[in-house]
């Protein structure tokens, strides 16, 4: 399959700097976004390091020892996985190496959301709160579960997803790739359609929209619009953090 692919980034009306950073290989099914975090602009080089790391382990031609799963049968879906979670853990630990050598980058780290279209299957991996959606016949559907306190408190039910927009600490992330020396990033495989449009997004964007105004727009705007719509849109609605939107079609060849 083919796909288009529209990215637009905004630092927001807030912020000064530009902490997200971002993926996108269309040639080769691969993008990401990563939303970086720390002070002395620690948050961007977090990020950058991130989708950096991504690019290499995931495109390059090396296949390391531990992506590789020890049993008679493997599955080529797991293995892909598997080297998903080699990657964002190889970002970690590279995040945290540069924090040691500058110690104006302590404390650094981000999230990260990766998708990887490889024929007619996507693969995507994930740590944090950037997400990933799936808009398909009419209707959005988040692919990714926030690695967020809040996100612990709905699954408890001790929060309902409306009062959690509104909490204060909404944002305090369950683990992040950088600050945990190791990270169990949530990986799945899905089939995909002729049609499927998929949309990566920081947190800039979600914290001001629901997933409801997302399929709105989605619904109402022609596909190479959409990123600019929910970036401006984001930002109408007071968004105090940076924002990015990759917005990829899904073309039969």
């Amino acid at each position: 399959m083919n796909v288009e692919v529209f990215v637009r980034t905004d630092p927001g009306p807030v912020r000064e700097n530009n902490e997200d950073s971002f993926l996108v290989e269309p040639s080769n099914g691969l993008f990401a976004v990563a939303d970086g975090m720390g002070g002395h602009a620690a948050g961007e080089v977090a990020s950058l390091i991130a989708v950096d790391t991504i690019k290499e382990v995931i495109l390059g031609t090396e296949d390391p020892d531990e992506t590789r799963i020890a049993r008679p049968i493997q599955d080529e879906e797991e293995l892909l996985r598997e080297r998903l979670r080699y990657a964002m853990n190889q970002a970690s630990i590279r995040i945290r190496q540069k924090a040691q050598d500058v110690p104006a980058y302590k404390g650094m780290g981000t999230t990260l959301t990766v998708l990887l279209i490889e024929e007619d299957v996507a693969h995507f991996s994930h740590v944090g709160d950037s997400r990933l959606y799936l808009y398909r016949d009419g209707m959005i559907r988040r692919l990714t579960r926030d690695h967020t306190v809040v996100q612990n408190e709905i699954d408890a039910g001790r929060l309902t997803p409306e009062l959690a927009r509104r909490v204060p600490h909404r944002n305090i992330l369950t683990q992040s790739v950088g600050i945990n020396s190791t990270v169990e990033p949530d990986t799945s495989t899905r089939p995909i359609d002729h049609g499927d449009l998929f949309l990566l997004c920081s947190d800039g964007l979600t914290d001001p929209l629901s997933d409801s105004d997302l399929e709105m727009l989605c619904g109402n705007h022609p596909v190479e619009d959409l990123a600019e719509v929910l970036v401006q849109k984001a930002i109408e609605q007071h968004t105090v953090d940076n924002v990015t939107v990759i917005v990829i079609l899904v073309e039969e060849e």
